[in-house]
């Protein structure tokens, strides 16, 4: 089975929200036969005494809206809460080869997971197992092998206190490999942001979008990934706030929204225009975009400054707050507009008049995505961002700061409370302490790092809490291919997806409670609480029946796989554990003092309590104890420059998924309808390459490592995009990304910015 159309319809893009949202929810309501129940859920998503959305981690406001939830997170409930079920009963009907043949779309659509699995290579099917059976074979196959060859991943969704379990499980195990989604999207802000402000996460909080004069927004699409964020965006443009966009697509969601809660707008159709200027720079030209505006800057202060008129500058706070101007400074001013304009494609003209606004506003938040994180040089990105912050202050005060906008609902919880690769950045002595054992201490494996070793045969096994690992990864072919001889993979899931198709020689699929339903242990119904993308902390509360009265929470899966692996330890108090989340939340607490002070006593505070971040009160914990000015040493953020018959990538998502999950086919907010097997390209470039619409081409890697990597079988679609710009979607162009292609730091597969060309379609 296979569902995918092969053709594509375009239409004009309709502004965010309005009824093209509600239709949206309504096609995926219909399509899941959702019970009156699921309303329900919905109508308390994202409010104190409901369930906190599993789409993405934007805030929740002390004081809600009607409905508090998007066209994405309503559509991630329902997908939840589905009717179907993906019984053992499937499995018996299907192979695992076969079944790899199947689209992302087809394998969700077969509906919940029921019951422990087990692979069996005689019969190549999924069987039916006890849960008993299932962590006694984990924990065999995990004791066999040594820990630092296994990998422990998550994918954003688990909660605090599930993941603060799964990373001591793993710690005491005997490793520190702890890659995560971040590491596919946003650990160049932890990396990038952690150097120049020492603060791994943005400084603002969402009431900061009540007070700003101006937003400055590079890389990141709210009308299909983080829908909410239309309203404070809408009511600061009414305010009088402008919106400066730097972004290679021009997306709907940022150009004008209608507010489905707003009776006036959704009848007359009229919503609000949201960026005051939308500049389309080309893939990587963000360096020297903001190189740019922050030339302008520097050369409206001088000039200022020669007429003895007051200058432009922080002065004070340049003196008492930071380090480097000078020598960044030195390098703005030499920078040459020509190779502004070259490298990030606007021209100087635009560039000055949006640094115009920038000068005139007096608090400035700075917003991002991955369209800044997912580069070569993408570090380097963030840094100039924060230059551009520093010179006029916009960092620790109210109205003005850093927000990257992040993704997976708690993937930012995740790493505050212990799931890192990176020693430096959890207590180990205080965990040492508590648990009475002795930590390892070396550096754990990235997301990278763990695909190198599955290629070279160093990692064994992979225990997965979460997630399509293997769909989401760049080198997807090579990869597929080493997985199956790892010892061991273990998949802890409420749905089917590619990854559980591509195991080990021994492995599992684990099926656990989705967010919205009921969670009862021994002391009684439990909640759970994540991290939003603005350091705020709350609860959630499943009351939903579970999908089938075989599944587990993700919290006791992990807490079976541990008891099942290691010996047993006075301290380590598992069953307990399970039995009562607030215990572990009263560990979160104990390793955690400062920022989860009082938390089973706060976790329902409306808007969440905020756990705090010291560059917001601009306490620097960087080396020099200021924060820090950086000097680009590239100005393109590409790892592999222009050349004659050479595109430049960006891999995207539609209206209709979530990472990869896959609604359906609808990219409603860019008017296209139909297949995912496109090619974006703009119409100048379709001409110069001889190209015209529905001309049937392939994608090949040109990152010059002599590596043959290709996507067939992709209709040319006329689209508007920068020239030397294509665009595809993700996860399915995932192929074409070079294992090594990453942020020089951060180890951030660099997806905004693939080297490719196009070649024709090979004529039966």
């Amino acid at each position: 089975m296979t569902t995918n159309p092969s053709t594509i319809s375009k239409k004009e893009a309709p502004p965010a929200g309005g009824w093209g949202s509600l239709k949206g929810i309504a096609s995926v309501l219909f399509r899941e036969r959702a019970s009156p129940a699921v309303l329900e859920t919905l109508a308390s998503q994202n409010k104190a005494g409901g369930h906190m959305c599993t789409s993405c981690a934007w805030g929740k406001p002390a004081d809600p809206h009607v409905f508090e939830f998007c066209e994405n997170g309503a559509k991630a409930t329902i997908w939840d809460l589905t009717i179907d079920r993906c019984t053992p009963g499937f499995f018996a009907q299907h192979s695992v080869t076969e079944l790899r043949g199947w689209s992302d779309y087809d394998l969700e659509m077969q509906g919940r997971l029921t019951e422990p699995l087990r692979y069996d290579a005689v019969t190549d099917k999924y069987l039916a197992c006890s849960w008993q059976e299932a962590f006694d074979g984990i924990g065999q196959e995990l004791k066999a092998l040594d820990p630092k060859s296994v990998v422990f991943y998550t994918s954003g969704k688990a909660s605090l206190e599930t993941s603060y379990l799964f990373g001591l499980f793993g710690r005491f195990y005997g490793h520190n490999n702890f890659p995560d989604s971040s590491n596919m999207c946003h650990e160049t802000t932890s990396v990038g942001l952690k150097k120049v402000i020492g603060s791994a996460v943005g400084t603002c909080v969402l009431e900061d979008f009540d007070h700003c004069d101006a937003i400055f927004y590079f890389g990141q699409n709210p009308g299909s990934n983080s829908p909410r964020f239309l309203h404070p965006l809408q009511e600061a443009v009414k305010r009088g706030c402008k919106i400066i966009t730097f972004n290679p697509v021009r997306e709907a969601g940022l150009v004008q929204f209608i507010n489905p809660q707003s009776p006036v707008e959704m009848l007359t159709g009229h919503g609000t225009d949201l960026s005051h200027m939308y500049l389309q720079v080309r893939p990587g030209g963000d360096i020297a975009a903001l190189m740019g505006l922050c030339k302008h800057v520097l050369a409206v202060d001088d000039s200022r400054q020669a007429a003895g008129q007051p200058g432009v500058l922080d002065r004070e706070f340049i003196a008492q707050h930071t380090d480097g101007l000078e020598a960044f400074a030195a390098s703005a001013r030499a920078a040459e507009w020509a190779e502004i304009e070259a490298v990030s494609g606007l021209v100087r003209a635009d560039i000055e008049q949006a640094a115009e606004v920038y000068i005139a506003a007096e608090r400035v938040i700075g917003v991002y995505g991955m369209g800044l994180t997912q580069h070569v040089h993408g570090s380097q990105c963030i840094g100039l961002f924060v230059n551009l912050l520093l010179l006029r202050g916009n960092i620790g005060r109210q109205g003005a700061g850093m927000s990257p906008v992040r993704g997976h609902s708690n993937v930012q919880g995740q790493r505050t409370v212990g799931i890192s690769e990176k020693p430096e950045l959890v207590p180990l002595d205080k965990l040492a302490g508590m648990f009475d054992f002795e930590p390892p201490r070396e550096k754990g494996l990235t997301t990278v790092d763990a695909c190198e070793g599955i290629l070279d045969g160093s990692v064994r096994g992979f225990v997965s809490l979460g997630g399509n690992f293997v769909r989401a990864i760049p080198e997807r072919e090579a990869m597929e291919k080493a997985w199956r001889a790892m010892a061991l993979t273990v998949n802890i899931a409420t749905k089917l997806n590619r990854s559980h198709l591509v195991h080990g020689r021994s492995a599992y699929l684990l099926p656990c409670l989705a967010r919205p339903e009921e969670d009862v242990q021994a002391s009684g119904s439990q909640s759970v609480s994540i991290e939003d993308t603005f350091s705020h902390i709350y609860g959630s509360i499943g009351k939903r029946t579970p999908a089938s009265g075989h599944l587990l929470s993700e919290l006791a899966i992990v807490a079976g796989m541990a008891k099942a692996t290691l010996p047993v330890h006075p301290k380590w108090q598992w069953d307990d554990w399970v039995g009562d989340y607030s215990v572990v939340r009263d560990l979160i607490e104990e390793t955690y003092p400062e920022e989860f002070r009082d938390f089973n006593a706060r976790m329902f505070d409306k808007g969440g309590f905020y756990r705090g971040n010291k560059a917001r009160e601009r306490t620097w914990e960087t080396d020099s104890g200021k924060a820090e000015f950086t000097d680009p040493t590239v100005m393109s953020a590409l790892g592999v420059g222009d050349a004659p018959g050479r595109y430049h990538l960006i891999t995207m998502r539609s209206n209709d998924q979530f990472n990869t999950t896959i609604y359906g086919f609808s990219d409603r907010l860019r008017g296209l309808e139909g297949s995912r097997a496109i090619l974006l390209i703009n119409p100048a470039d379709m001409s110069r390459a001889g190209l015209k619409e529905g001309d049937l081409v392939s994608l090949v890697s040109d990152a010059g490592d002599d590596v043959h990597r290709e996507v067939p079988g992709l209709r040319v679609t006329s689209f508007n995009l920068p020239n030397g710009c294509v665009g595809g979607y993700y996860p399915e162009m995932n192929v074409l990304i070079p294992l090594w292609y990453h942020d020089q730091a951060s180890k951030t597969p660099a997806s905004k910015g693939v080297p490719v060309r196009i070649q024709a379609a090979v004529q039966a």
